[in-house]
């Protein structure tokens, strides 16, 4: 896969908000299920189900070029080039849109607002 624009990560973004929705469902109904407390959401045959969704939609993100670098909380980064340089376009849960990148040497730490 190659470089995302700023515009092609951000309408790639929009076309992955409901699967990256229902990964966060998902990721929940995981957690409870495996939490060995009584649920009304099932046993071991509902926890092996969610856990083969979960795989299914994490391999329907990546298989977008973006990177899937983190399930709790999502961070989805779309690598890119800004000026030159080698970057990350990082969105993180809860972000009500693209806004920020990192340089792709840098990690997370160095994330900042995109210009």
């Amino acid at each position: 896969m190659g470089l995302f624009t700023v515009a092609e990560a951000k309408a790639e973004l929009a076309r992955l908000r409901p699967i990256l929705d229902e990964i966060v469902v998902v990721r929940a109904d995981m957690v409870e299920l495996a939490s060995g407390i009584p649920t009304e959401l099932g046993g071991v045959p509902e926890r092996k189900a969610a856990e083969a969704r979960l795989n299914e939609l994490m391999t329907a993100v990546q298989e977008t070029g973006a990177e899937l670098k983190g399930v709790a909380p999502l961070l989805v980064d779309f690598p890119a080039d800004l000026d030159g340089v080698p970057v990350l376009l990082c969105w993180l849960e809860g972000d009500a849109e693209l806004a920020w990148y990192h340089r792709a040497d840098l990690g997370f730490a160095g994330r900042r607002r995109l210009p």
